[in-house]
């Protein structure tokens, strides 16, 4: 018997547009619901310890990198950091995070002294920890991304 994985480009992609979706393409409907959890939960824990700062490919980008290898969710949850919480310094006239008790003017996203929304980063080391668990999902899925598109010979329903 042959040992040689064999190439899925259906389990490949499935599996780059969403974590679990490869393996559930191909069959692994069970294999891929835990890995679907597993990645997705950790990438959501990541968020919700960290805030939606954790997400952030202009400051952060070796780390969004990493991140970006769970799908598309990174990129619109990015796209909505940048539009949404990030101000416009009117100093150089260019996007980044607020400063503490700073916020974003609703007419000109100019950073203003409280306005809306307010933007701080998280308590203590919650931010780097909220980076951290969502990069490691990422790293994670990249993994399974792999698996999904090129699987070894495993009795089909084992997880």
């Amino acid at each position: 018997m042959d040992d040689a994985p064999t190439f899925s480009p259906l389990g490949l992609l499935g599996a780059c547009l969403l974590p679990g979706l490869g393996h559930a393409l191909t069959g692994e409907r069970s294999r891929g619901l835990c890995i679907g959890a597993g990645v997705l939960g950790l990438f959501f824990t990541g968020l919700l310890v960290g805030g939606i700062d954790t997400i952030d490919s202009k400051e952060d980008r070796i780390w969004f990198i990493g991140q970006a290898l769970v799908g598309p969710l990174p990129f619109g949850i990015d796209h909505i950091h940048q539009t949404q919480f990030k101000v416009i310094d009117p100093t150089t006239k260019q996007l980044r995070s607020a400063y503490p008790n700073e916020g974003r003017d609703p007419v000109t996203h100019l950073a203003v002294a409280g306005g809306t929304p307010p933007n701080t980063k998280s308590i203590s080391k919650m931010n780097e920890l909220g980076t951290l668990f969502s990069t490691v999902a990422g790293m994670i899925n990249f993994i399974v991304i792999l698996d999904a598109g090129f699987p070894s010979r495993r009795p089909k329903g084992k997880a």
